[in-house]
């Protein structure tokens, strides 16, 4: 049915206008008794939309998918993807829907999605549905992102639907409502690139040039510079992720945005103790997206982006694969220059000189010692303000002998001035799984309390709060292994 409630949002739909052939026109399944479990209030400001119409049993059917806002178009998306390594030529949105565009109040396009609502064409054997914990999840570890100052995709709002799902248990449904920049992905270039029309390629790469990279357009070469742009964006994201211990857990190139915008809270988790090699995902067994690995999966799924726009980047193959492969190259440069100007600002250093031995060996000291990475970095601000005792602590033999080199290194004044800055780029506050876990628990029997503190927490990661201290500790050994699902 078709809802007319000017007070939710004003849609245009520019995918479907000029990329009908990347999508299918589709419908969410009903859900049966749609109920609220969460709503971004600050979200729907930011999209000018209405937050107590959102809380209707009106808008609640928007939200669910069992009510079309007039103007909206929904869609299930198209495109291909490498998983875990393996090409797999259509995925698409099996389980998810493009509903439209709403301009926020900044008149930046965003996209509305919905995720949960239903098996499409593209849904290969799945139901089609999402269990009520991960799509919490999907809310909480955006917004802690967001807070973080990492772009990202967020959530709208968590509607249960009133039904059961199977997965290795029953649980309660969900649909969530996803906004973002877009969700073109680069598997969603790879998509198009295997139809062999370069006509819709090249059109899905002027679309995506005019909503993300508009300086490309007055480019010699727009394609390149479309990919250039990209590869920046992406090698930006990813020393974020890296600076402040974040895990994606399934960097499959068809949860790589061409917006340069973290997606996907699948099997997502953030690092305790520092080391390389930390995999949270039960079906990553090979370690393949390890926290370590990151930058280098990210160089990978740049590559296949950069084979999926070979036939825009020249009339000469070999010339397109020259240029290309210089682009792709210069991230390694590129991601080292973020990471490392970020871990400077981690330890104070941001106008020292660059030394790199200095940070290399802080790692292997924290990795030697199993310490916690963000307890660590957080705590190091009171050694520049004299008061070494806690971070020595934490790693115990070794800091010392690190410590004298670090202090020698910043500024002549350091202290308070230093200390504060630091506290500005090291949060207090992550998403620790062992609270995540506690909160969805709850939230899923039917307490709100726990996720509603923890969300209040991570909204300012960044302010040492009374009263807040469990939630800057790491998990404690009961807790133990922890592993983290997609929820499909």
């Amino acid at each position: 049915m078709s809802l007319a409630l000017g007070s939710l949002f004003t849609f245009d739909n520019s995918y479907l206008r000029d990329l009908g052939e990347l999508c299918v026109p589709w419908d969410a399944a009903p859900a049966p008794e749609p109920a609220l479990v969460a709503l971004n209030e600050e979200l729907a400001a930011e999209l000018g939309a209405d937050a107590e119409a959102l809380r209707t049993p009106e808008g609640v059917a928007v939200l669910a998918g069992n009510a079309k806002p007039e103007g909206a178009a929904s869609v299930a998306m198209a495109y291909a993807g490498h998983q875990f390594g393996g090409y797999v030529p259509r995925l698409g949105d099996g389980r998810a829907l493009l509903l439209g565009e709403v301009l926020d109040t900044r008149g930046q396009r965003r996209d509305l999605h919905l995720k949960g609502s239903g098996r499409t064409p593209f849904a290969r054997g799945g139901d089609g549905k999402a269990p009520l914990g991960p799509m919490l999840r999907e809310y909480v570890i955006g917004e802690a992102m967001h807070a973080l100052g990492i772009p990202t995709t967020r959530a709208l709002a968590v509607v249960g639907t009133g039904e059961q799902v199977a997965r290795d248990r029953m649980e309660p449904g969900a649909v969530l409502t996803r906004v973002a920049a877009s969700h073109i992905r680069v598997g969603t270039f790879q998509f198009a690139a295997a139809t062999r029309d370069t006509g819709l390629l090249r059109r899905l790469a002027d679309h995506a040039i005019a909503r993300h990279h508009p300086a490309a357009a007055e480019a010699d070469n727009p394609y390149l510079t479309l990919y250039t742009s990209v590869v920046e964006a992406q090698a930006e994201l990813i020393a974020r992720w890296m600076l402040v211990g974040f895990v994606h857990g399934v960097m499959n190139t068809d949860n790589m945005t061409i917006s340069g915008e973290t997606i996907d809270y699948g099997p997502c988790a953030f690092m305790d103790a520092y080391d390389p090699a930390t995999v949270f995902s039960s079906i990553d067994h090979g370690g393949r997206y390890a926290y370590g690995n990151q930058p280098g999966v990210a160089q990978w799924n740049l590559a296949r982006f950069a084979e999926a726009l070979l036939p825009l980047l020249g009339e000469d193959s070999d010339a397109a694969i020259t240029v290309a492969t210089e682009v792709l190259l210069s991230f390694a440069d590129r991601y080292d220059r973020h990471w490392r100007a970020g871990m400077h600002a981690k330890l104070g250093l941001a106008d020292a000189p660059e030394d790199t031995s200095l940070v290399d060996d802080l790692l292997t000291l924290l990795q030697e010692r199993k310490a916690d990475f963000t307890s660590f970095f957080r705590v190091l601000s009171r050694a520049a303000a004299g008061d070494p005792e806690p971070a020595r602590a934490l790693v115990g033999e070794g800091f010392d002998a690190w410590s004298e080199r670090w202090r020698a290194a910043l500024p002549a004044r350091a202290g308070t001035e230093v200390a504060t800055a630091m506290d500005r780029v090291n949060p207090v506050y992550v998403p620790r799984n062992h609270l995540v876990d506690e909160a969805l628990t709850a939230a899923v029997a039917g307490d709100r309390a726990p996720l509603d503190r923890l969300l209040a927490v991570l909204a300012r990661p960044f302010e040492e709060r009374p009263g807040l201290e469990a939630y800057a500790l790491p998990a404690p050994p009961s807790f133990g292994s922890f592993r983290t699902f997609c929820g499909t």
